[in-house]
């Protein structure tokens, strides 16, 4: 669902109606499968966040004192428009209200203690989406889209939604096979390589990291990180 721009921040004053579903698609780039260790999915891979983990522009991602490796995930988000069932991919777009800026921020110690992914993507405070929903008439073409992540100014990730294995009608149809797609769903298209989990000497976010997504024609989503000292304890959130 659309939210009129430009849009307020805080946790309260989200730049879009809460979902019904956040799906996320892993390894839908090829360098960051690579950078992964792990092969290139023959169909999309998907799993959920959950909305407790949504904030906004300007909103603090907390780190639990529990989860030492936490990494940030540049991503393409698609807002759905109207509901739509085992769309095909030709007619796919169609379902699109907008496009916005989303940080799938992830604990890797937790995600791979785990062994899935939902846990450790689903804290709250790991969702940052903003800054706002640019209607779909305003992206012509969301396979031809830089995306970049900037960690304090440094830049760590950069590269285009052109190179996504899957592009956004294919992921869409994908999952309305499996589900009723709302209005106001969101779907997080995936990130590319750069991640800290892809690198030699993983530098994971720390307190005061100035974390920013930007995607070309789309905004500029900008988020300070702390350490939540009052997260509940290791031996409490098994």
């Amino acid at each position: 669902m659309l939210a009129d721009r430009p849009t307020s921040t805080g946790i309260n004053g989200l730049p879009i109606a809460m979902p019904s579903k956040i799906i996320c698609v892993g390894l839908n780039y090829r360098d960051h499968a690579s950078e992964s260790a792990q092969e290139v999915p023959a169909q999309p891979l998907l799993f959920a966040k959950w909305s407790n983990s949504l904030i906004g522009p300007g909103d603090t991602i907390c780190l639990p004192d529990f989860a030492t490796q936490v990494d940030y995930e540049a991503e393409l988000g698609v807002v759905i428009g109207r509901a739509v069932r085992n769309v095909s991919p030709e007619n796919a777009l169609e379902a699109v209200a907008g496009y916005i800026c989303v940080n799938d921020v992830s604990a890797r110690d937790i995600q791979f203690l785990d062994g899935q992914w939902t846990r450790g993507k689903s804290f709250d405070t790991f969702c940052p989406v903003g800054p706002c929903v640019v209607p779909v008439g305003e992206v012509p073409d969301p396979q031809a889209l830089r995306i970049r992540c900037l960690v304090n100014g440094d830049l760590v990730q950069d590269d285009s939604t052109a190179s996504m294995i899957f592009p956004v009608k294919q992921l869409i149809a994908f999952a309305s096979r499996a589900m009723q797609l709302e209005p106001g769903d969101l779907i997080a298209t995936g990130t590319p390589a750069g991640v800290q989990l892809g690198r030699d000497t993983p530098r994971w976010l720390e307190e005061g990291d100035l974390v920013t997504v930007e995607i070309e024609g789309v905004g500029i989503l900008t988020n300070r990180v702390r350490r939540d000292t009052a997260a509940p304890s290791a031996s409490s959130s098994a």
